[in-house]
């Protein structure tokens, strides 16, 4: 998994996906930590997003695993989103500061 400083992850949390029965949070960043072990618990059923252009992609990498939207902010959500509507999602992208 590609570690850099300038990485953002952000984790948004479905109506049914927290531990308790009503999450609090829709959104919270994560760290790459976290991310590893929602990646390696096979319960987690995590997608993991990158919203990074193709120019960070080519000089950075991509996180294994992940699916690459087509756009940070102009995507089509049925299309490039998972189906079901609980499922969590991780959403990663630079911050060209």
């Amino acid at each position: 998994m590609t570690r850099s400083p300038i990485l953002a992850l952000a984790l948004v949390l479905a109506p049914g996906l927290a531990l308790a029965a009503e999450p609090k949070e829709k959104f919270r960043f994560i760290d790459v930590s976290e991310l590893e072990s929602m990646q390696k618990d096979p319960r987690s059923q995590v997608t993991v997003l990158d919203a990074n252009d193709a120019e960070y992609r080519e000089k950075n990498g991509v996180i294994p695993g992940a699916k690459l939207l087509s756009s940070f902010d102009d995507y089509d959500v049925k299309k490039e989103l998972p189906p079901d509507r609980n499922a969590p999602l991780v959403f990663y992208c630079s911050n060209k500061l």
